[in-house]
């Protein structure tokens, strides 16, 4: 007769097992404790790599950079500070310079994108069925997957004299009008893609779906109720929309422009292929670090879009984009 041999889980009395279940039983009723485990090593990574590299970056800043030998010491100063906010120091009048080119451009974005979004945002949400709204879905983001330096790369092209956009202006008989637009001061260039126009028209391409999306999931919330209800009572269209339509859909808005100002605002690439000379402050940080090698300087001119887009994310919760995203 063959005898059996034991089994080594009955025989250690299954502790793994019996383990295992006080845990899951503990952490169903410790709930508060299954969050702390799940959280705990997203929020460490998030202290140490995020915060860290920002404190290390800020605590830079105050170094000391000689312009001499173009050594780095780490001798506390405030001049890289001085340099941006202080009106005497003769660094002033060009580092505000650049704060405002960058501050125009973003603003100048947010809004366009807002107003191109808005129209396409409404038809994907209010009457884009099925394969149609499918359809929106892709076009929208397929922009998103090619790769971020072909695309601006290929907007030099378009916008270069000879490019798709002169001869589509010849075709039509624009072309005087383009060359009136490009004269204008502060907007035009030799040619569009040496233009603060044709920078602005490169910006505008690149975050239109950081703007269209977050505004078609808001007006994917408005009930079609309240806007039923609104036409019952005699409002016209136009009023539906200013009164009813427009501000639940505004926070919205106001999340979308949250990626389109914070993007534009520290970009550095496009100011370089695209737009006339003059420095925005991704490309100042850029020059000051890499070309320069005063990393105090870059470092301290980092803490002014970080301030900044700080200042934006808190008028935004205030608005209520949060809710939007």
């Amino acid at each position: 007769m063959a005898i059996e041999a034991p089994d080594p889980l009955h025989q250690h009395g299954l502790p793994t097992a019996g383990i295992r279940r006080r845990l899951a039983s503990l952490l169903y009723r410790r709930q508060t404790l299954l969050l702390l485990l799940l959280l705990t090593p997203p929020l460490l990574w998030f202290g140490v790599v995020y915060l860290g590299s920002l404190l290390a970056l800020l605590m830079q800043s105050f170094y000391t950079f000689d312009d001499f030998t173009m050594a780095v010491t780490p001798e506390l100063t405030l001049a890289n500070f001085r340099a941006i906010a202080d009106p005497a120091n003769p660094l002033f009048g060009a580092n505000i310079d650049i704060v405002l080119r960058t501050l125009g451009m973003a603003a100048a974005v947010t809004v366009a994108c807002a107003l191109i979004a808005f129209p396409i945002a409404y038809y994907m949400a209010r009457y884009a069925r099925g394969w149609q709204k499918g359809f929106f879905y892709i076009a929208v983001m397929a922009p998103m997957w090619a790769s971020y330096i072909v695309k601006a790369y290929s907007w030099t092209v378009i916008l270069a004299k000879g490019g798709i956009v002169y001869w589509l202006g010849q075709a039509l008989g624009l072309n005087a009008l383009l060359e009136a637009v490009l004269s204008l001061p502060m907007v035009g260039g030799s040619s569009l893609s040496t233009s603060n126009l044709g920078r602005f028209m490169v910006f505008t391409y690149i975050w239109l779906p950081f703007m269209i999306l977050p505004i078609q999931a808001a007006l994917e919330r408005v009930p079609l109720s309240l806007l039923q209800a609104s036409s019952d009572l005699g409002a016209r269209p136009a009023q539906t929309f200013r009164t009813v339509m427009l501000p639940l859909a505004f926070p919205g808005v106001v999340a979308g422009s949250i990626f389109t100002f914070s993007l534009t605002l520290g970009d550095f690439i496009v100011p370089q292929l695209v737009g006339p000379p003059g420095l925005f402050i991704g490309n100042y940080v850029y020059t000051m670090q890499g070309a320069v090698g005063n990393i105090p300087m870059a470092a301290a001119f980092t803490v002014v879009p970080v301030v900044l887009i700080s200042l934006y994310l808190a008028l935004a919760r205030r608005l209520g984009a949060f809710d939007a995203l």
